[in-house]
């Protein structure tokens, strides 16, 4: 496993990456799989977050595959978890009841489900998948990647790793090179592209760039979203679980940023919509009727009235939470356009910031009664696979983007910047996505950016970069701004991407074709979104009486919609 090649190579096992290399499977093509971490899945397991969906995720308007893998991951807990007959029956199963998703599930049980998904083609030797590998080398020639040799950042027994095992590349700080007719890059930070000179974008492009209302003046690379370093915890009264406060405790104790409220560590935070202060804590009565008015049922992802033993007690003590809130949202380094020791203090601030918010809950938060601090919050590293209890990534929600034939930006999708008949319609459209433009705040001291938008379509022309000819993106690293990046980040909208990659390469392999001559000749575009329509079952345009909803007036989700 020193050299190899394949047909396609997947750099970056997230949600994108994991579709690609599953469509182009389906399609006939032998795929090596690469990821950093060692669970594939990306933000839905080494990120541990719950997925961010639209109202129609139960419906045709959700691919047949992205509603395989929810089902899947429902069915994981039927079939090993003592669910009441309740929970059992519900064909719209929330195993956490969290009330940001319909679907609020422990990570591994989404790498379960993935792993299910990839099985065949791992038994049948046409997949290969490297985890704990990181690309360092991009080799190319002209407008083309020919390999990109991977640091084996762990060691493996061997190369062929099954989706949730180890494979490896012959122990630790080895590499492979691996050689493929197309290259994808699925990786959280877009890290190809810098690494192959390609051509592409960091932070906030300008106004005087974009015409986009709700862009800055004027471009600034370093002005990129937070980062989050999620947990899980459990609270267990009356137990003392109190953590060792991290180096930097004092100063997000006490330190303001000049858009916010107060400190971090407090109840205090900004409603992003409106950015008046908000107060919302932990908790709030032992009511699920309403997770909105608190933190715990907020990513709650195990809800303990699910499960009962045969004889009717209780199974689990507990519910767990997954802490993704804007007191642990980092924003004071960016990850990108920085040298490698800032890019590292950045990510050791990033998970101190969690800890300390960890210990402040423990020791100081007001409760509800008046007392202070909740001793028996207890970190689950169980949970996010880690000896720490912190994910074994950061949430990461902005990417180097390519130089795109076409760029989304907020005048196609915005509410207020595309007006009132609704977004843009594009005749390349390769898959459909849902959400606000949602901007957490920045590195450049920029608090929210949080904005209606219509539900939209993935063109084409914003996943095939402006020079190279076998690389494409499959993350949050495609042809949109700064702003776009905010709708189009999702985990839903980032397996449409990769999936519509897929098909791309396989399609593009199948007829002897490149990506941009698919873009620019109608009939191969033609041919194409048949594949993807009639092929692949995905639906590429909304129903007018859905695509003129503003987020702001959808219906609440799950909407089931033949």
């Amino acid at each position: 496993m020193r050299e190899t090649r394949t047909d396609v190579l997947v750099v970056g096992g997230g949600l994108g990456g994991v579709a690609a290399a599953l469509t182009a499977l389906r399609l006939g093509r032998r795929v090596v799989l690469t990821e950093e971490s060692g669970w594939l899945g990306g933000q839905l397991t080494s990120q541990a977050v719950p997925p961010d969906e639209h109202p129609w995720i139960e419906s045709r308007y959700a691919s047949p595959s992205y509603r395989d893998l929810r089902r899947r991951i429902r069915d994981f807990y039927r079939r090993n978890l003592p669910l009441t007959k309740e929970a059992a029956d519900d064909p719209l199963l929330n195993p956490g009841k969290g009330s940001v998703s319909p679907l609020c599930a422990e990570p591994a049980a989404a790498v379960t489900a993935i792993h299910e998904l990839l099985a065949p083609y791992l038994t049948a030797g046409r997949l290969i998948v490297l985890l704990h590998h990181a690309p360092v080398t991009v080799h190319g020639r002209g407008d083309s990647v020919e390999a990109v040799t991977l640091r084996d950042s762990k060691g493996g027994a061997g190369g062929e790793g099954g989706a949730g095992g180890e494979g490896g590349g012959g122990g630790e700080g080895g590499e492979v090179t691996v050689a493929a007719a197309y290259v994808v890059d699925a990786t959280e930070l877009g890290d190809l592209l810098a690494l192959g000179g390609v051509e592409h974008v960091v932070g906030a492009e300008g106004q005087d760039q974009t015409g986009e209302p709700h862009a800055p003046a004027t471009a600034n690379p370093l002005d990129q979203q937070a980062i989050t370093w999620c947990f899980a915890i459990e609270h267990r009264p009356g137990e003392d679980h109190t953590v060792e406060p991290p180096a930097s405790y004092e100063h997000w104790r006490t330190h303001v940023a000049p858009f916010w409220p107060g400190p971090q560590l407090s109840w205090t935070d900004v409603a992003p919509e409106t950015l008046e202060p908000r107060h919302r804590p932990i908790f709030v009565g032992d009511s699920d009727a309403d997770g909105s008015r608190d933190f715990w049922h907020y990513r709650r992802i195990v809800a303990r009235t699910h499960y009962r033993r045969d004889s009717g007690e209780p199974l689990i003590d507990s519910d767990v939470t997954l802490v993704n809130w804007p007191q642990n949202d980092y924003w004071e380094t960016p990850l990108l356009g920085v040298d490698d020791a800032d890019r590292a203090r950045a990510l050791r601030e990033s998970r101190e910031l969690s800890l300390s918010l960890l210990h402040w809950m423990q020791t100081s938060a007001p409760r509800e009664d008046g007392g202070e601090g909740y001793p028996g919050l207890r970190l689950r590293p169980d949970v996010t696979g880690t000896a720490d209890g912190l994910a074994m990534r950061p949430y990461v929600r902005e990417s180097r983007r390519i130089r795109a034939e076409f760029t989304v930006t907020e005048l196609h999708v915005g509410v207020e910047a595309a007006g009132p008949e609704g977004p843009a319609q594009f005749d390349d459209s390769v898959g459909l996505g849902n959400y606000r433009i949602d901007l957490h705040p920045s590195t450049a001291g920029r608090t929210y950016v949080d904005i209606d938008s219509y539900p939209f379509q993935i063109p084409l022309g914003a996943l095939v970069p402006v020079r190279m000819d076998n690389l494409l993106p499959a993350n949050k690293n495609i042809g949109s701004t700064h702003i776009t990046n905010g709708c189009y980040r999702l985990h839903p909208v980032e397996w449409a991407i990769g999936e519509a990659v897929g098909a791309l390469v396989a399609h593009c392999l199948d007829d002897g074709l490149r990506p941009r001559q698919v873009y620019a000749e109608p009939a191969r575009r033609g041919d194409y979104q048949r594949l993807l329509a009639d092929g692949l079952g995905i639906e590429l345009a909304w129903p007018r009486e859905i695509r003129t909803l503003s987020t702001s007036r959808r219906p609440p989700y799950p909407q089931l919609v033949e």
